[in-house]
C-alpha cells in the first residue's frame, strides 16, 4: 500500500507544478506547438515492415528467491518479478499488448510484431507501475484485461487516477515524485523523468509523468525510465534514490531530433544515462515495436551495439530475460537465466 501520509494531490511547492499544470524542472515545457506537429509531419519518414516475426524466447525467472528477473515484451513493457515462490513480487511496467496505441482502434500506430509474452502466460501480477498517459505507455484496454483477470495494485502518476477509476479499475494509486509505496516489502518509488502528458487535444501537462524505482527485499535495485529525454534527473535519481542493479532504459523514437530530442533519448544519450546512473547493467527498450517517429526500424539497435560495446548494455529481443542480484560480498550474481513462467498465485497480492 501506498505510505500512509503521502500527498495525494500535486504540491506547487514541489518545483514541478505551477497550482494548474505540471512541468519540467528546469526546462518548463517541452511539448510542441502545432505548427511543429505540422512541420515534423512534411518531413520523411523511414518505411518499416508491415510486420516482423519474432521467436519467442524463454521465459526468465530468479532461481533461489534471490535477485529480480525482467522480461521484455515489447516497448516499454517488461514483467520483473523480484524473489520467488509465494513470497515473490511480480510487477508490470507500462504494460501494452493491444494492436495499436491510439484512441482509436482502427487507426494511429500499429504493432508490427507480436507481444514477446502472450497476455494468457502472463502469471498473476501483484502491481502495475505506468509512467505516463500517453497511449504508447497507458494501454487502457490492457490494464481493464489485468483488473479483471488478477486485480492488480494500479500505481499511476498524479492526475492519472481518474482516467482508471473511470474504467473501472478500483486499486488505484496515484503518486508524485519522491513518493514511495510498498507491496510485500518491494519498496516502489516514483521518480523523475523529463517529459509531458496528454491524452487528448486540451489536456496537456494536467498529468504528472516518471520512471519507476524498485528495490526488493534483498536490496536488488531494478529502475524503469519510462519514457524521456536526457537531463539531469538521471544523476539526481542516483544521488537521492540508489544505483540500479538492473537499468531499463529508452533508446529509439528519437528522430528528428530537434523534435524530439527533449523527450526522447537516442542510444548515446541512452548510455550516457547508464553511466549517470552507475548502472551495473542495462536493457534497452522503447524501439521496434510501433512506429511513432523517422527513424528506421534497426537503428536504434544498430547503434545501441556499437556505441555500448565493452558495457553490459543489452539489446533485447521480445520474450528475452535478464536476471540481477544485488552484489554479496563484493561479488555480483548477473547472467540469463532460463524458466517457465510459474501458475498463477491464490492468493491476493
Amino acid at each position: 500500500m501506498v505510505v500512509p501520509g503521502a500527498r495525494a494531490q500535486p504540491d506547487p511547492e514541489s518545483g514541478h507544478f505551477d497550482g494548474k499544470l505540471f512541468f519540467n524542472p528546469g526546462v518548463g515545457r517541452i511539448d510542441k506547438s502545432f505548427g511543429d506537429l505540422w512541420r515534423w509531419s512534411r518531413e520523411e519518414k523511414a518505411v518499416w515492415p508491415e510486420w516482423v516475426e519474432t521467436a519467442t524466447g524463454p521465459v526468465v525467472w530468479p532461481s533461489a528467491g534471490r535477485g529480480a528477473a525482467a522480461t521484455f515484451v515489447n516497448h516499454a513493457t517488461f514483467v520483473v518479478t523480484f524473489g520467488s515462490g509465494d513470497s515473490g513480487v511480480t510487477a508490470l511496467f507500462d504494460p501494452v499488448w493491444s494492436e495499436r496505441c491510439s484512441p482509436v482502434s482502427f487507426a494511429g500506430p500499429r504493432r508490427v510484431h507480436a507481444p514477446g509474452v502472450p497476455f494468457d502466460s502472463l502469471p498473476r501480477i501483484d502491481v502495475v507501475m505506468v509512467s505516463h498517459n500517453h497511449y504508447d505507455h497507458l494501454d487502457l484496454a490492457t490494464l481493464k484485461r489485468l483488473a479483471a483477470r488478477d486485480a492488480p495494485l494500479f500505481l499511476v502518476p498524479l492526475g492519472d487516477g481518474k482516467l482508471l477509476r473511470g474504467a473501472g479499475l478500483a486499486r488505484v494509486e496515484e503518486m508524485d515524485w519522491w513518493q514511495r509505496a510498498s507491496v510485500r516489502g518491494v519498496e516502489i518509488t516514483f521518480l523523475p523523468a523529463q517529459h509531458w502528458s496528454a491524452r487528448g487535444l486540451f489536456d496537456r501537462n494536467e498529468s504528472l509523468w516518471g520512471s519507476w524505482g524498485v528495490v526488493a527485499r534483498d536490496g536488488t535495485a531494478v529502475y524503469h525510465a519510462g519514457d524521456t529525454g536526457y537531463g539531469p534527473h538521471f544523476a539526481e535519481i542516483r544521488a537521492r534514490w540508489r544505483t540500479p542493479d538492473l537499468a531499463l532504459l529508452p533508446i529509439g523514437a528519437y528522430a528528428p531530433r530537434w523534435f524530439m530530442e527533449s523527450a526522447h533519448m537516442d542510444p548515446a544519450q541512452a548510455v550516457q544515462a547508464f553511466h549517470d546512473l552507475g548502472a551495473r547493467r542495462a536493457v534497452g527498450m522503447h524501439f521496434g515495436t510501433f512506429q511513432l517517429t523517422n527513424e528506421p526500424r534497426e537503428e536504434p539497435a544498430a547503434l545501441l551495439r556499437t556505441l555500448a560495446a565493452g558495457l553490459d548494455f543489452r539489446v533485447p529481443e521480445p520474450g528475452d530475460g535478464f536476471h540481477v542480484a544485488a552484489e554479496r560480498d563484493g561479488s555480483a550474481a548477473t547472467g540469463e537465466v532460463t524458466g517457465t513462467l510459474p501458475a498463477p498465485r491464490d492468493s491476493a497480492p
